[in-house]
């Protein structure tokens, strides 16, 4: 593709970005004076945390007018009791968006997976209009790839989007996007990037805060880590560019970003913002 066409795919994405925060007690009010009332937001399920953190937090967002996506973790529910009153409680904030991954807790309860959940869900009546499940470009370190296949191939009658997970390599990143493809899952893909965080902030906010997959993926790739935060290592301007031309055309079906801002949104909208400046056009 050309120069000029690569630039146009980078825009797009931009322009249907979402953002990933965490539930710390300040981010609310980071969120509210950072972003656009009518912005997808998505708010993290940790362990450390709580399910009723994500709850609360999606709730207040969503009062606030944006558009909320709470990540349900399923290993975090204790019951289907528990995930129908979380059910009631979102539904009754006008929030018809959720993100089902797996996630972590030390004891798990009712739902060893995110199929599960998403079973469960059915029997609740599919309350959520939208559903996202997670997409995992390199291997996930608990889970072995075909495993991690399968579990795609299971979940897409239930997932309306894939997320792809962290991920600093453009070329794991576009060949995961064909590998999904050529198993014939056809569910609209939503690239995760990491925005222009400080490095050594984005590794200590993650094991802080317990992010799950993301988490366990830079503490056991320290080595790619460290060339990251080197300078001149990783840069999401640069992930895009390389990545752009085989994110085009209906084969991919990739329909925008999923920023992990790791609470710096300010910053990341910032980069967002300066990056649609410099492609030409309105900066949305």
């Amino acid at each position: 593709m050309s120069r000029r066409s690569d630039a146009a795919v980078v825009r797009r994405l931009l322009l249907a970005a979402r953002y990933e925060v965490l539930p710390t007690a300040r981010i609310e009010e980071v969120v509210t004076t950072s972003l656009p009332v009518g912005r997808t937001v998505t708010v993290t399920a940790s362990p450390a945390k709580g399910l009723e953190a994500t709850v609360d937090l999606s709730i207040r967002l969503a009062e606030h007018g944006y558009d909320v996506v709470p990540h349900l973790a399923a290993r975090m529910v204790s019951s289907r009791a528990e995930l129908a009153e979380i059910t009631a409680r979102l539904k009754a904030a006008g929030i018809g968006k959720i993100f089902v991954p797996a996630g972590d807790a030390e004891r798990p309860g009712e739902f060893p997976g995110a199929l599960e959940l998403l079973e469960a869900l059915v029997d609740l009546g599919d309350p959520f209009g939208h559903v996202g499940v997670a997409g995992y470009p390199e291997d996930h370190p608990t889970i072995i790839h075909d495993r991690l296949v399968q579990a795609m191939w299971d979940k897409r009658h239930h997932a309306t989007e894939i997320v792809s997970n962290l991920t600093f390599d453009p070329a794991a990143l576009t060949d995961w996007v064909r590998r999904v493809r050529a198993r014939g899952v056809t569910t609209p893909i939503l690239v995760g990037l990491p925005g222009p965080v400080e490095r050594a902030k984005l590794l200590t906010m993650a094991t802080k805060i317990g992010v799950g997959e993301s988490t366990r993926f830079l503490a056991k790739n320290t080595g790619m880590f460290a060339r990251i935060a080197a300078p001149g290592g990783f840069s999401p301007e640069r992930f895009l560019t390389r990545a752009a031309p085989d994110l085009d055309g209906p084969e991919a079906v990739v329909s925008g970003l999923h920023l992990f801002t790791f609470n710096q949104v300010v910053e990341t909208e910032a980069w967002r913002r300066d990056l649609l400046t410099r492609l030409g056009g309105d900066p949305q």
